[in-house]
């Protein structure tokens, strides 16, 4: 993957260092391996990362590796894709949604 370099791998054990103490923006990819829509989605997750890395931080969560970070947030369904900003989820977005919904969402961030 040549996008991989710009986006970042959570754990519950990361979460807050890495997302709520963030000096930028976050948007986070609550995903599972055996999840299709996740599945879908991941190539466009990797592509904003390297569009955006300068402005944003994009990371994934795996859900089944990491059920605390999800349960806090009130994960109940995938792909969950939230935004962060100063430590606040500021709003997510539930289900595979294109490229351009993705992108309004970070903006919203910046």
């Amino acid at each position: 993957m040549a996008h991989e370099e710009s986006l970042l791998h959570l754990t519950d054990g990361s979460f807050d260092q890495e997302v709520l103490k963030a000096e930028k923006p976050v948007l986070v990819d609550f995903w599972a391996p055996w999840c299709g829509p996740c599945r879908a989605v991941g190539p466009i997750v990797e592509e904003l990362a390297e569009v955006y890395k300068d402005q944003v931080k994009i990371a994934k969560l795996n859900i089944d590796d990491n059920p605390n970070t999800a349960k806090a947030y009130g994960v109940m369904s995938i792909p969950t894709l939230a935004l962060f900003k100063g430590g606040d989820m500021i709003e997510k977005i539930i289900g595979l949604v294109p490229r351009e919904r993705l992108e309004a969402l970070i903006k919203k961030g910046l």
